[in-house]
Formats: structure tokens, C-alpha cells, sequence
């Protein structure tokens, strides 16, 4: 803030501003003093005054995780997850160094140190985390004296993308085993994930008013992309709908009124379940991995990628592809039913 005195018979105007030098000049009148305040603060509030170096000795890493959590993550929409992520952040011995000794060395150890403990993709995206953490420092906060450590950090290796797929006997041994869950809407949540693709946020987001059993579609308006779509249903899709309708109170709003958690552990519980009853390997299926089976489905009934990516959601065909893992035995009968065709 801008403060004005009158010394020597003379105005002097300061302005001081967390993370910049103070900036000092005198005038002969008040006028001039003012002015001269009012434009040093628009410049400042504009970052084209450079930062003080010296301000990076004032400031920690954990004050910055602290004030991108306060300020961006609540606006994210996976800002549950980010959250937890920057607590993890926060316990680390490196957020209490401050911005002058953040470098990619201390960065590039806790990289290898976590590659031990978790998988890379989870890695990637802590690292990620941290590098737009540090850029909103620089690009937003005025910070621009900092060099951002992780801007040549290697990043591990992606991991190869799930090819997994539901097995011979599986999905009768987990439709068994939601019969133990109270209520239906285990079962037919597992049922609706293979017949439309629906990611669990989006089918736990379902709203009776988003569906038209006239014309058998729904609109998905909350997704992973923000971008709202809506996707036709098979006959299959409309059937569970109507049982899960039927299952719900008149005056319920979602389809499925269930907490994320309290979904995602009920799903655990199955599985161990069904694996107790002699469904082998079950164990490693994640509800996600039934996204992936819809999307193969869709492409063995004969669907093009343009009418996938309608129902999937995907923007990105690359990802489509990686998500798409057909049956090489379904490809060899489709193949000796087309030479059949031709030689008739």
C-alpha cells in the first residue's frame, strides 16, 4: 500500500507490496505524490514491475500449496482428490524450504522416492500438481523472479494403458454377490456401466429429469471434460432404468442416491465376495475397467469410432483407442463370416 509524509519540505511517496522492493520517491507537491503512488500500484498489480529476489526468502513452498488450495483447487472439479494430494504435499519436509531453495534436485529425489511407494500415473500427476502450483506463482502471484523447479524435471514413464476386460463367469459372480447389498442399486449400477460406458461420477450423477424413456436417451451434463453430451440407450439401458426407477422413491432426484464412497466400497465388497465364491482373479477388476468393456462392446456391435465417441465422451481418439480392447477370436469369426459372404 501507498503511504505519503512530508519531509524536507518535500513529499516523499512509498509503496510497499508483499514480494516486491519498496519503491520511494519525493515531489514537491501532494498531488504529484499521489499520482505517482496510484501508478506504481497499477503497475504492481499488473507484475510488470519484476519481482524482488529477495522475496523468495520470505516465502515457503507450503504457503503457496496453502494458497492454491484456498484459491484454484476448490474451483476444479476433481478438487476432492487435489486437495488430498496437496496434504500430502504439505507433510513433506521440502514445503517448509522456501522459494529460493526449491530447485529440481530436491524434486527430481522425491520423485524416485515416490516411484517406490506408488505407480507412476500416480506420480505424473503429483508432479504435474506441483508444476501448476509453481506456474500460477509466477504467471498470477507476481512471483516472477522464480524459476519453476519442475520445468525440467523427467517425468517416469506413463504406465501402458488396462486392457482389462470382464472374464468368462464373472459378471454372474458379482451379479450374485449384489444380491447381498441392500437394495438393488449395486447390481444395477454394474448393469448400466456396461451398457452405456457411463464413468461412476457420471451414473452416480444421474437424474430422473435427464432421462427421456420416449425417446431413450440421457443427457450426461456433469462429465470429466465439462462438456455436457447426450447418449442414445440400448434396450437393455431403458429396461435397468425403469427397474432402478421403480426401486427409488416418487420424489427421488438422482437414480442413484449413494455417496461416491459408499459406492466404490460396496463394489470392494462384491468383488471379495464373488472371489470367495470361486470367481478367481476377480479382485483385480475396477469398476473403471467396466467402462472399457462397454466401449468394446459398442465397436464388436458394429458401431463406427464417431458413434462411440458419441456415447464414450471421448474427445481424443487416441484415448478412445487405448480404452477400446477388442477380442482377437470375435475378429476371426467376423472375418470367416465376411470371406463366407464373398464366396457366395
Amino acid at each position: 500500500m501507498a503511504s505519503l509524509r512530508f519531509r524536507n519540505d518535500k513529499w516523499q511517496a512509498q509503496v510497499r507490496r508483499y514480494g516486491h522492493t519498496p519503491q520511494t520517491k519525493s515531489f514537491q507537491s501532494k498531488a504529484d505524490a499521489q499520482r505517482w503512488s496510484r501508478h506504481i500500484e497499477a503497475e504492481l498489480d499488473r507484475t510488470l514491475i519484476p519481482n524482488d529476489p529477495r522475496a523468495l526468502s520470505t516465502i515457503t513452498i507450503a504457503e503457496l500449496l496453502a494458497r492454491y488450495r484456498d484459491t484454484h483447487t476448490r474451483t476444479h472439479r476433481g478438487h476432492v482428490s487435489e486437495a488430498k494430494r496437496i496434504e500430502v504435499f504439505l507433510r513433506q519436509d521440502w514445503s517448509r524450504l522456501p522459494l529460493a531453495k526449491a530447485s529440481t534436485a530436491i524434486f527430481s529425489r522425491y520423485r524416485d522416492a515416490r516411484l517406490k511407494q506408488v505407480q507412476p500415473g500416480t506420480v505424473i500427476r503429483e508432479l504435474g500438481l506441483l508444476r501448476s502450483v509453481f506456474e500460477t506463482a509466477r504467471r498470477e502471484w507476481g512471483y516472477t523472479a522464480f524459476q519453476n523447479p519442475l520445468a525440467g524435471l523427467r517425468k517416469p514413464k506413463a504406465p501402458e494403458g488396462r486392457e482389462r476386460r470382464l472374464r468368462t463367469g464373472e459378471l454372474p459372480a458379482l451379479m450374485e454377490a449384489c444380491t447381498k447389498v441392500a437394495g438393488s442399486w449395486l447390481k444395477h449400477g454394474v448393469q448400466l456401466a456396461i451398457e452405456t460406458g457411463l464413468r461412476r461420477g457420471e451414473l452416480l450423477a444421474i437424474r430422473w429429469k435427464d432421462v427421456n424413456f420416449s425417446s431413450a436417451v440421457l443427457r450426461v451434463p456433469f462429465t470429466k471434460t465439462d462438456k455436457a453430451r447426450t447418449i442414445p440407450l440400448t434396450d437393455r439401458a431403458m429396461a435397468i432404468l425403469r427397474d432402478r426407477q421403480a426401486a427409488t422413491p416418487t420424489d427421488a432426484e438422482y437414480a442413484f442416491p449413494i455417496s461416491a464412497n459408499a459406492f466404490r466400497l460396496a463394489w470392494e465388497r462384491c468383488k471379495r465376495r464373488a472371489e470367495r465364491a470361486g470367481c478367481v482373479g476377480v479382485h483385480e477388476l475396477r469398476f473403471h475397467d467396466l467402462r472399457h468393456e462397454a466401449v468394446s462392446r459398442f465397436f464388436e456391435m458394429g458401431l463406427n469410432t464417431a458413434e462411440v465417441a458419441l456415447i464414450s465422451g471421448h474427445r481424443d481418439l487416441r484415448m478412445l483407442f487405448r480404452y477400446t480392447h477388442l477380442k482377437p477370436e470375435d475378429i476371426v469369426a467376423k472375418l470367416r463370416k465376411s470371406k463366407t459372404e464373398i464366396a457366395a
